[in-house]
């Protein structure tokens, strides 16, 4: 394994040779012995019997066989059995090849959580091809710059995001084919186009005879997820089949799951291919309640229509369900198991949404892991800890997961470990076989990445004496104001106890005297009217003076279709406001 690993590592120091616009590979050649310490097994053999290249394809020929009358998706009156779901991507497969994909070209999807968006992260590899899957928030001017970059072939569309798909097209020079998804109860008008391909049609003009096209190894590139390019151009985050394999096991087993699992699908499929269940929900025989907008309503009546066992989302998805009417809540029929990541949750949300009867629990990581590589494991102990306590523990990182390698909280400089105090701030990297294979087409970025042998994410965080950690900011949004760090994350766990508060973010503002101070953005609950003097005094009461905020702007914050707050946007508002000051 330490072998493997170093190998990985040394590939990608030396430039990454296969990623590039062909995803050339350099492939490792094995002899017939196996080498061990210098002594020769002599009778041991790596041939096709024993040796076969791990990829999240197998999970759906598995499931066909396993589960093949269970249900694998349900869309409003759609449903899919698992083996009805493998033939289907097995056409779709097909036609993909009679439209002239092959080996690891690049098959693009601009979707919502539709079963479409499921199927294609087992027919475009199942056709050789890797997906490339984008954000449904991006404009026409960030999707054609994107499909540029990955030298997409095919861009599957959904039937809403059409216009924004046009106008990338549009900008571009040399066009990807167009397959468009309508949806299936006929509510959609035909696509009058005729050079436009109808997704439907195109899986029904497949053939069930079509040979799945394996990685020749399972380094092989599987998907590009591009990062959301919020302050620069987005890189193109490279899976291998390998690394998509390991991490959907992982993830399923972070989320609690046993067989045959309900899962409501509330984290976006575009985002790290939905933290890697889009495959490994196939390994369990689970069913993929598609929902193809996140609302409480919906929520609510999915977990009771369907029996969702499962359910994933950023904070402030939590955030949403826990603050919706009372007239959109449901009383849940059971427990329902809710992972949420992606930023830090406050652990006022985490005590009230256990409270309204879902079962929480909290990872982390980044799309260059994967999406999940740390969870904060629940030690029995815990349990009897006041609540408050609790939720407070809850909303730590924690530890790495049984398939990454390894995690630790380092000086970026020195590359020494932090000393477990839960004071000493460093910077959390990653190292593992679930970790990135690069960034495509960009090989400067991918070995300042993987500098001194470790991934390096960009987020601050402390360790504390269990060895669990807890992230305290991104580098960029740590405020240092009179020389003193402030943690904005610190700042914004207090704000969301404040009983008026619904949502808040802070950011630097820049300041003449101390550099830099504090600047809350909040958005009230409804019914609420409070000032920013009684917020700052909030703040004061329960944190050291020099952490308050010393301007609080009221407005709704902006985000990403994955929760996540645009700071960026933020951050430039509070610029503008330092420079008028």
């Amino acid at each position: 394994m330490n072998r493997l690993i170093k190998h990985c590592l040394n590939c990608r120091l030396k430039g990454l040779s296969w990623v590039s616009s062909s995803f050339k590979y350099n492939q490792r050649q094995y002899s017939e012995k196996v080498e061990s310490q210098g002594k020769s097994f002599e009778g041991l053999l790596r041939c096709d019997a024993n040796d076969v290249a791990l990829t999240p394809i197998s999970f759906l020929e598995r499931s066909a066989k396993v589960f093949r009358d269970r249900t694998s998706i349900v869309y409003g009156s759609v449903t899919f059995t698992w083996e009805h779901t493998y033939f289907r991507c097995l056409k779709l497969a097909s036609a993909l090849s009679h439209l002239g994909i092959s080996q690891q070209d690049v098959v693009a999807t601009l979707m919502p959580n539709v079963p479409a968006m499921n199927e294609l992260h087992f027919a475009v590899p199942m056709a050789g091809a890797v997906l490339c899957t984008l954000n449904t928030r991006h404009d026409s001017n960030m999707i054609s710059v994107i499909l540029r970059h990955s030298e997409a072939k095919i861009l599957f569309v959904d039937q809403e995001l059409l216009k924004v798909a046009e106008g990338a097209l549009h900008l571009l020079e040399k066009q990807p084919i167009l397959v468009l998804f309508l949806e299936p109860d006929g509510s959609s008008s035909p696509n009058s186009n005729s050079s436009i391909y109808e997704y439907e049609s195109l899986v029904q003009d497949g053939r069930t005879e079509f040979t799945i096209r394996r990685p020749k190894s399972e380094w092989d590139p599987i998907s590009i997820n591009y990062t959301s390019g919020t302050t620069s151009r987005p890189k193109g985050v490279v899976y291998s089949h390998r690394g998509a394999y390991l991490n959907s096991l992982a993830t399923t087993f972070l989320h609690g799951m046993g067989s045959m699992p309900v899962y409501l699908w509330t984290v976006p499929m575009f985002h790290c291919n939905g933290w890697c269940l889009t495959w490994g929900l196939a390994a369990l025989g689970g069913t993929n309640v598609c929902l193809r907008r996140v609302c409480p309503k919906d929520i609510y009546e999915s977990i009771d229509l369907h029996k969702v066992t499962h359910m994933g989302g950023a904070p402030t998805v939590l955030n949403m369900i826990v603050n919706a009417p009372s007239c959109d809540k449901k009383t849940l029929p059971h427990k329902v198991d809710i992972m949420t990541g992606g930023s830090p949750p406050p652990p006022n949300i985490l005590l009230k949404i256990e409270e309204l009867g879902f079962r929480v629990s909290h990872l982390y990581g980044l799309t260059e892991t994967y999406g999940p590589g740390t969870y904060c494991i629940w030690r029995p102990e815990w349990d009897t800890l006041p609540k408050e306590e609790q939720a407070k523990l809850k909303a730590r990182q924690g530890m790495h997961h049984f398939c990454l390698e390894d995690i630790d909280v380092k000086d970026p400089d020195t590359m020494k470990s932090v000393p477990a105090d839960g004071k000493t701030f460093g910077e959390i990297m990653f190292r593992g076989n679930t970790v990135m294979s690069g960034y495509f087409k960009d090989q400067t970025a991918s070995q300042e990445a993987f500098r001194g042998g470790w991934f390096q994410s960009g987020d601050i965080a402390v360790k504390h004496a269990d060895g669990y950690l807890e992230v305290k900011d991104r580098s960029k949004d740590v405020i240092i104001s009179g020389g003193e760090n402030i943690s904005s994350v610190e700042l914004e766990t207090v704000l969301y106890s404040h009983p008026a508060i619904l949502e808040a973010a802070v950011v630097a503002r820049p300041d003449n005297h101390w550099g830099q101070t504090p600047c809350a953005f909040v958005k009230l609950k409804e019914g609420f009217q409070i000032d920013a003097e009684n917020i700052i005094k909030f703040c004061r009461d329960n944190l050291p003076h020099y952490m308050a905020p010393r301007t609080v702007v009221f407005e709704d914050l902006p985000r990403t279709s994955t929760g996540k707050v645009q700071k960026f946007v933020l951050r430039e508002k509070a610029k503008v406001m330092g420079s008028l000051s």
